[in-house]
Order: C-alpha cells, then sequence, then structure tokens
C-alpha cells in the first residue's frame, strides 16, 4: 500500500509540473552567465592547492551562489563533490545592479602526481541566451586542467585580469581580450571551444555568435554584415594574444561563448602542454548608435634588464566621446619594481579634434624581469556615449614587451705555453638571478653582432655548447672534456646567461674571445674522406701533416706513424690497428670496410727516430650523410666530429652530388652548393638542377664534399672530406619494419631483497634488435617511445630520435609503466608499434603478530613492516637484535598508496580503525589504545587492512590483508 502512494504522489508531482522536475530547481537557480576556475600552488613541496572560482549572474542582492549549497565542485581525483555555500555577491562595474559577480576559494590536497580536471557544474543558466537552446534550463559547466608532474616543476593555472562579460553593440566590430598571464612565465596559447553543459556535453542547438540566423532576424544581409559593409561578418580568436574580435554583431540580445587558454613550458627543447583554463563569456548586444573608440598603442618592445621604459598611450573617439584608457598586466603586480598606468584609477578624459585621452605607461625593469616570453599588457578604451546612443563600445590592444638578459663581457682567454687548456676569464655576471652560464666554442673566427631581442646562440655560427656552468663562477678552464685541445687547432669562445624555469630566458649571446692555435706537437688529421662505398668492400683514405710544432731535439725526425681505428663518430668502439706496423708516409688507404652502414674514425699516434712516442692525434670521424625523402623532393643532412671546423667563413660552401640508382662515385655529378654560415649542414633538393620536381618513381643517389679548416695558418685549407653515397626515393610511403621487444621485467623476489624498504627514484631498461632483413636495416633510421601510466590505458608519443637498440627511462617514481616502441623511416614514415610491455612494482606489506605496548620503549608500536626508526618501535641495542632480517625485508611496505585497517576483539566487536592516505603513513603505529583513547586489554585480535597499491594493473591495485595480532602488557 505504501509503494502504491509513493508512485502516486511521483506521478502527481509530474503531472503539475507538466512532467518535469526541472523548474523547481530553477526556481532556486542562480541564473549564471559566465566564469571560470583558476587553481594556485600553495608550495612547491606539497600537494595543496587553492581552487578559485569566479561565477558572474543576473540576480541583484542577495546573490544565490550554488543554489544554496547544491552545486558541485568536482576536483577530479575521486575525492568527495565540494558543495560551496551560499554567497553574497559584488556588484560588476558598468553592468548595472542586476549584474553581480561572486569568487569563492576552497583549499584542496592532491594525493599525487597526475593529471587532474578540476570542473563546477550548476543547474542553470540565465534565461534568453540566442545562441542556445532553452539557456534556462541548460545546466553551467565550467573546467580546469593541471598536470602535477615533478618533472615538468611547479606550476600554477593561468590568471584572466578583464571580466568575461561585455556589452557590443549592433553593426559594430566588437573586440575582448581576457588578459590573461601566466604566473609562472609559462606561455599561453588561445583557443575557441563551444559551451558546455557537463563533462562530455555541450549545450544544446550551440550556433557561433556570427551565424547567419542572428542577421537575417533583423533584415540584415548577411553577405555585408561586417563592420564596413563589405563582406560576411566573422568571428575569432587570435591564438597568440587571446583578442577576439566579432566583426560585427547582429541581433541584439545575449550570446554565450568558451575559449581555453592552455599554458605551455618548453622542457628539454620541447613544448609540453601543463594544462589549461576554460573560460564561459557572455556578450550583451545592443542597438545604439555609437561609433567605436580607436586606441595607440607603441611597437612591440625588447629593452635589456635595468632599461626603464616610459611610453604614451592614446585614445581618440570619432564621435568626440569621453573615453576611459585602462591596462591589464602581470607587471601591474610583479615583484620588485611594478610597472605604473596613469591615471590610476581610470577615468573618463574629454576627446576633440586636437584633443586625444592620454595615458602613461612607467616600467623599472630589473633583472628579476627576465623572461623567455614576453609580458603582455592589454590596454582597453572605452567611451561614453550620451543618453539615447546605447552602450558604451570597447576596443583592445596588446602590447608585448620582452625583457632579455644583458651580454655577459670578457675579460681574457689564455694558453699557456705547452699546455692544451685555454683559461678563460669574465666580469661577474651582472643578474645574480641568472642560474648558469654556457660556454660555446667553435674552431676559427666567426665575427657576429646579436640583432635587437635576438638572444642565446645561433646556430648558423657554428658554436658547440661545452659547458654549463653555475652563474657565480666567471672563469673556465677548457681541456675538452680532459682530452686535451686539438693541436694545431685555433678556438674562439662566447658566453650565455641562462635564466632559470619556469620564467626562463637566456641572455644576448657576448662578444667572440679567440686564442692562438694550440702547438701542433702531434699528428694533425687533415683527412677521413670516403673513396667508395660499399657493405664489404669500402675504403677510407685518411691524411694526416707530422707534428710541426714538435721540438726536434727532443724528438728527433724523421717520425713514423700508427694507424688506428674505431667504429662511431668517436671514441674506442671496437677500435683495431687499422695498419699493423709503423708507416714512414702520412696516408692511410683504408679498405674492406663497410662504409655504406658505418661511421668510422682514426687516431694517429706519432714515433720518433729513437722509437719514443711523440704524442696521439685527435679523433677525426668520416663523414656521415642521411637523406629524409618527402614529397617531390629529398632532405639531406650530413654531420662529422673531426677536430677541424667544417663551418669556416673562407670556405663556405659544402658541395652536393647526385646521381641515380645505384651510382658509383663516378656516376655522381655535381648539382648544387650549400653555405653552411646560413644553412648548417642541410639541404633539399627539390630538383632545381633539373629545373623540374623530383619523380617520385625514381631512385636518386647522393654524396657530399665537406670544406673544413683549423684556423691555424700553417695548416692549409679547404680540407676537403667526402661522405658516403646513400640512396632514396621521393614520397617514400612504405613502413619500415617494426621492432623486436627484448625487454627483461623486474625480479621482484631479488628487487626486495636488495633495495632500500623506502627507494626514491627508478629506472625501466628498454632494448630491442635490429631488423635481421638487410633492406628493412637500411630502411630504419630511429625509433620513437610510447608510454602508458596503466594496462588498458592510453598510449602518448614519450620520446623521439632514438638512434640507439636501448633507452633508460631514468628518474621515474615508480617502474610502474607500459611502454610501446616503433622504427622511424629515413622518410620519417613510422612502422607499426610493438606489443605494449608492462613494468610493473613489486608491492608488498607485512604486518607482525605481537607488540608490547608496556612502557620500556621496546616493540612499543604495532607498525607494518619498514626500515625506519620509530621511536617506542624497538631497535637492536634497546630490544635485542632483529631475528629474520631478510623476510622483513621482504615484507617491507613499499609501493603502498592507502591502508584502512580494522582490529577486531574476539567478539567480532571492532575496538580500533585506521585510514591513511600518501605514501609517508601507510604504516599504522597503533599504540594499542582503542578508538576512545583506552588501552586494550592483552590477548589475542583480529583485523582486516584494506590495501590500495601502486601497481600497472588497476585490476590488481586493491587487496585485502587478513590476520591475527598478541598484545602482550605486564610482564607478559
Amino acid at each position: 500500500m505504501r509503494l502504491r502512494m509513493r508512485r502516486f504522489l511521483i506521478f502527481a508531482l509530474l503531472f503539475v509540473t507538466g512532467g518535469s522536475i526541472l523548474p523547481v530547481q530553477s526556481a532556486f537557480a542562480t541564473h549564471i552567465r559566465a566564469g571560470e576556475i583558476t587553481i594556485t600552488r600553495k608550495s612547491c613541496s606539497s600537494l595543496d592547492f587553492i581552487i578559485n572560482i569566479t561565477v558572474y549572474t543576473n540576480y541583484g542582492s542577495p546573490i544565490r551562489f550554488s543554489n544554496g549549497g547544491v552545486g558541485e565542485l568536482n576536483f577530479g581525483d575521486g575525492s568527495p563533490i565540494h558543495h560551496p555555500p551560499q554567497e553574497e555577491g559584488i556588484q560588476v562595474p558598468g553592468f548595472g545592479t542586476e549584474f553581480r559577480y561572486v569568487s569563492y576559494s576552497t583549499s584542496h590536497t592532491f594525493p599525487g602526481p597526475g593529471q587532474y580536471t578540476i570542473s563546477y557544474f550548476e543547474h542553470n543558466r540565465n534565461a534568453g541566451i540566442l545562441n542556445m537552446f532553452n539557456s534556462v534550463e541548460t545546466p553551467f559547466y565550467i573546467e580546469t586542467v593541471i598536470n602535477i608532474d615533478p618533472f615538468l616543476g611547479c606550476d600554477n593555472s593561468p590568471r584572466l585580469l578583464v571580466p568575461p562579460i561585455d556589452k557590443a553593440c549592433s553593426g559594430a566590430a566588437w573586440y575582448h581580450n581576457p588578459g590573461a598571464y601566466d604566473p609562472d612565465g609559462d606561455s599561453l596559447s588561445f583557443e575557441m571551444t563551444i559551451p558546455r553543459q557537463t563533462v562530455d556535453q555541450l549545450v544544446n542547438a550551440y550556433r557561433p555568435p556570427n551565424t547567419q540566423e542572428f542577421y537575417n532576424k533583423i533584415g540584415l544581409n548577411y553577405g555585408t554584415s561586417n563592420e564596413a559593409q563589405d563582406g560576411p561578418p566573422t568571428f575569432k580568436i587570435d591564438h597568440v594574444t587571446g583578442t577576439i574580435v566579432w566583426d560585427a554583431p547582429g541581433a541584439p540580445g545575449e550570446y554565450n561563448i568558451a575559449f581555453i587558454i592552455k599554458e605551455w613550458r618548453k622542457v628539454g627543447g620541447a613544448w609540453v602542454i601543463l594544462g589549461y583554463v576554460t573560460r564561459d563569456m557572455q556578450i550583451i548586444v545592443e542597438d545604439c548608435g555609437n561609433k567605436r573608440p580607436e586606441l595607440t598603442v607603441p611597437a612591440d618592445l625588447c629593452v635589456d634588464a635595468g632599461t626603464i621604459i616610459n611610453e604614451k598611450i592614446f585614445g581618440t573617439d570619432p564621435d568626440y566621446d569621453s573615453v576611459k584608457i585602462e591596462a591589464f598586466s602581470q607587471v601591474f603586480s610583479i615583484t620588485p619594481s611594478s610597472a605604473t598606468f596613469t591615471p590610476f584609477p581610470a577615468r573618463f578624459q574629454l576627446t576633440s579634434p586636437s584633443v586625444d585621452a592620454i595615458g602613461t605607461f612607467i616600467w623599472a625593469t630589473q633583472c628579476e624581469h627576465v623572461k623567455e616570453q614576453p609580458y603582455q599588457v592589454v590596454f582597453k578604451i572605452k567611451d561614453a556615449p550620451p543618453a539615447g546612443k546605447g552602450a558604451s563600445l570597447v576596443q583592445f590592444k596588446t602590447w608585448n614587451i620582452k625583457v632579455v638578459g644583458p651580454a655577459p663581457k670578457w675579460k681574457s682567454a689564455q694558453v699557456n705555453p705547452g699546455q692544451r687548456k685555454a683559461n678563460l676569464k669574465w666580469e661577474k655576471y651582472k643578474c645574480s638571478n641568472a642560474e648558469k652560464m654556457q660556454i660555446w666554442r667553435r674552431i676559427d673566427s666567426n665575427p657576429y653582432i646579436p640583432p635587437q631581442c635576438v638572444t642565446g646562440m645561433p646556430n648558423f655560427l657554428g658554436y658547440t655548447m661545452i659547458d654549463l656552468i653555475s652563474i657565480q663562477d666567471s672563469t673556465y678552464a677548457d681541456n675538452n672534456g680532459g682530452t686535451g685541445l686539438a693541436q694545431g687547432a685555433a678556438y674562439c669562445y662566447r658566453l650565455v646567461a641562462v635564466f632559470p624555469f619556469p620564467q626562463g630566458g637566456e641572455s644576448y649571446v657576448s662578444q667572440e674571445i679567440c686564442i692562438p692555435p694550440i702547438l701542433a706537437d702531434a699528428p694533425i688529421v687533415t683527412n677521413v674522406t670516403i673513396d667508395k662505398t660499399d657493405l664489404a668492400n669500402g675504403q677510407v683514405t685518411v691524411k694526416w701533416r707530422p707534428p710541426f710544432d714538435a721540438n726536434p731535439s727532443q724528438f728527433p725526425p724523421p717520425y713514423q706513424y700508427k694507424v688506428y681505428r674505431a667504429e662511431g663518430f668517436s671514441g674506442t668502439i671496437r677500435q683495431v690497428a687499422a695498419y699493423p706496423n709503423k708507416r714512414p708516409d702520412t696516408v692511410w688507404v683504408d679498405t674492406g670496410l663497410n662504409t655504406r652502414e658505418t661511421v668510422f674514425n682514426y687516431r694517429i699516434i706519432a714515433y720518433d727516430n729513437n722509437d719514443a712516442m711523440i704524442d696521439t692525434s685527435s679523433t677525426a670521424s668520416s663523414v656521415r650523410l642521411e637523406l629524409k625523402p618527402q614529397l617531390k623532393e629529398i632532405e639531406l643532412n650530413w654531420n662529422a666530429v673531426v677536430p677541424w671546423s667544417n663551418h669556416i667563413l673562407q670556405s663556405p660552401r659544402h658541395l652536393i652530388y647526385r646521381g641515380p640508382a645505384n651510382s658509383t662515385e663516378s656516376d655522381l655529378v655535381l648539382i648544387d652548393s650549400v653555405d653552411v654560415n646560413e644553412k648548417s649542414f642541410h639541404y633539399i633538393d627539390s630538383g632545381q638542377y633539373q629545373g623540374k620536381p623530383l619523380k617520385q618513381t625514381d631512385t636518386f643517389c647522393y654524396r657530399v664534399l665537406t670544406r673544413g679548416g683549423y684556423g691555424n695558418p700553417k695548416i692549409k685549407e679547404p680540407l676537403l672530406n667526402y661522405s658516403q653515397i646513400i640512396c632514396a626515393q621521393p614520397n617514400d610511403t612504405i613502413r619500415p619494419c617494426k621492432p623486436a621487444l627484448a625487454i627483461k621485467a623486474v625480479e621482484c623476489k631479488q628487487y626486495l631483497l636488495s633495495a632500500s624498504c623506502a627507494p626514491n627514484t627508478f629506472s625501466n631498461t628498454l632494448t630491442w634488435n635490429l631488423p635481421t632483413d638487410e633492406t628493412c636495416r637500411a630502411e630504419t633510421k630511429t625509433y620513437n617511445i610510447y608510454i602508458a601510466s596503466q594496462v588498458g590505458g592510453a598510449f602518448q608519443l614519450y620520446v623521439q630520435n632514438v638512434r640507439d637498440t636501448f633507452f633508460i627511462d631514468a628518474n621515474l617514481p615508480s617502474f610502474a609503466r607500459c611502454y610501446k616502441i616503433s622504427a622511424v623511416s629515413r622518410s620519417g614514415i613510422e612502422s607499426v608499434l610493438t606489443d605494449s610491455f608492462c613494468f610493473d612494482n613489486c608491492p608488498s606489506y607485512g604486518l607482525p603478530n605481537v607488540f608490547t605496548p608496556n612502557g620500556d620503549n621496546c616493540n612499543e608500536l604495532f607498525s607494518a613492516y619498514s626500515d625506519r626508526y620509530v621511536i617506542g618501535e624497538g631497535n637492536a641495542d634497546a630490544c635485542g637484535p632483529v631475528n629474520n632480517a631478510a623476510e622483513r625485508k621482504l615484507l617491507c611496505a613499499r609501493f603502498v598508496n592507502t591502508v584502512n585497517f580494522t582490529v577486531y576483539n574476539r567478539w567480532g566487536k571492532s575496538v580500533f580503525t585506521y585510514a591513511s592516505g600518501g605514501e609517508r603513513n601507510i604504516y599504522i603505529d597503533w599504540n594499542g589504545k582503542d578508538d576512545n583513547g583506552t588501552d586494550v586489554a592483552a590477548g589475542v585480535y583480529y583485523y582486516i587492512a584494506l590495501v590500495s597499491f601502486n601497481v600497472v594493473d588497476p585490476s590488481k591495485q586493491n587487496r585485502t590483508i587478513k590476520g591475527w595480532l598478541q598484545v602482550i602488557r605486564g610482564s607478559q
């Protein structure tokens, strides 16, 4: 009977409300117009964050924020939904009493590293929004994403300074800029999205504001509805500045749009997205007879730290209405020495044909302001039309200011006689907040003065960074990593100061400073040139100069030489004597080599007439050419590791030779040359030699001739060296062979016995085999590594351009990670990915079965096994030796997320409960008191421990451990 009555009441309620209970909800709605969520990290050493929600509504006082407590703030980590309380709103300036905004903040601690989507949901938007269906019954949903990753560094979400509610006039272009900046100095990008009503659902029947129906309904010709009346209306966002332009609005009314502000950080030379903020905003279009005011801002600016910026911003109005100029930027709150913009607070200024409104921007920049990305100052001008002309119009303009570090200044560069070491000195760097000093080196001089705002070391100068040292240092001894500078070479140096992340930034490069040539008191290799390319019968000619600066009285001539060969660009991999005996000449032709696939390097040892060893030359490698086929063209890149420079001013052009398929050296013809001071070791053959694109059905073979020198007038230049021959076909779309994995998993028992109970760094080693098929081997150039965080998870590209057949994934928070590998051909075509291989953690959790909380400071706490020292837990000195140490180590708490622990007496009643959270409070440490703080009686108890482990397979994450324990008190 009760069930029937309940069904009747539900039916009656649905009947009265027209079959829906939503109108009951909207009676308590806040009618939200706009909003966003921003996030602030309290400390980079914790997981504590402040979540701030800002929303705009159309209610007068009082404002019902969260429907009086039923709005849903979801932290995205599985924790309970948070319901913000009802709050009073603040009136939005310039929008009358009907518009208010509420800003609510709450603290939250996330469980650990990961990507989290923080969202806010309410049941109702305001009524009458034109570009969505039934807006009053449409929920409001916004989200912000953060990525907590210790390897990416500390992060806060972007900040938005300009409110997300604005007015526009029908027929006049509308401008808006959110005034966004990133407090960590990360780079921002902007893109449009569609407003949502839940996490996976867009609002119903959304249309962009420039949709034709909003113009037809007021009788406008859509094809000429922009402000100039010469084209259709447009709606777009500038992806760099964030300025949104609607040129021009149509029907009066309210429109909602949404856009995303993404934050990017450069990590390891690659841009990584950290997260984003979604802003849902409202535009109120009115029918007015007003013309838009205009702003005049300075050109984008780049200044050395320490420069005082003093600039005027001008505003005019075609109707000569009064205008107000406002400025929004991070620089007005930055410390130290924030910028100012006057008049402040902003006020309306009269304009006339001869009088402009003026704002003054002043900023005394300092070293602390250096940043890789420019600061954006967003200026907004707003007019005040007389009554009857409708809404005010605005215009936004963005001014970029980049503050860069000044160039370091040299003191001296010297070489001690007889040493192969350069001693460098420079002035202590002006900006103490810089973090590192880059030291760059090249052979022979290359004069260069950096243009305005071009910081760091340009690639085309031919310099190589040899070290990165503390900014506090002002001296450096260059001995080429311990091997000594190359004999006979003249070296030049430059410096670049580097500023710490997240702001980052580099200084201007210093002037060049050079040292005289190093004494040529050892053989000087001048040539390692490939004469013949073959898999088994290749040929390399090696030439060298005698040690012409050696002391003849100490090392009497004539000299003899030994020639050594190794594989690779440098080092001693498979080093062999290329010639078994000593040679009196300075040329060696090395034969029987695989010059098609292998790079070789050579070193020469000189002996005097008494058979005493004089010295060893520097290592010099052959030139390696690589091809990357593209659509109707082929890209060439080449490299060599040599003691001379292949990047010299006197002979800058390297020669490009080409021939048909199966060409030998004699078949190739010179087709072009490339200035390596402009293009580096890079060339694209698009068929310009023949005046037509390369046929994608033809195979083309290439060889490069490099030209280099030591910068030493005693060594003739240029030094000429050929690469091997390599062939390819344009527009190659054939996938390379899939790699064959050869990975070994972690052996848990061995790991648990050998590793610390509380390790904090981990690494996974991936290995795979070269293709056995010769064609596959020749086509494969590099490998890509993909990762997923768990079994069944989505794989993401992790590392590119791996040239070895192994990869060590180091500094991981745990072993738990899955991998797939692909091969990449010379054409850039990727193979099928391998099957997944997952490394897993070795979880363990052990509990003892007895403890003695009797006050003797031995075994006072019931704790999970570990190697930490806890007062009262007991130690070998006070409580006797620990038995079964190996077994205890096997049972150490490892890879544990949380523990829920309950103790029961023999009658099944719970006497003690414990819930943990986080790696360091999973040990329980029960002192023998029940939940009321009373000592439990001695005796046997039973426990259940619900343990959540950090493992790669989610299905194996949770385990239940049951057991018994004995409490011993007194003299028991």
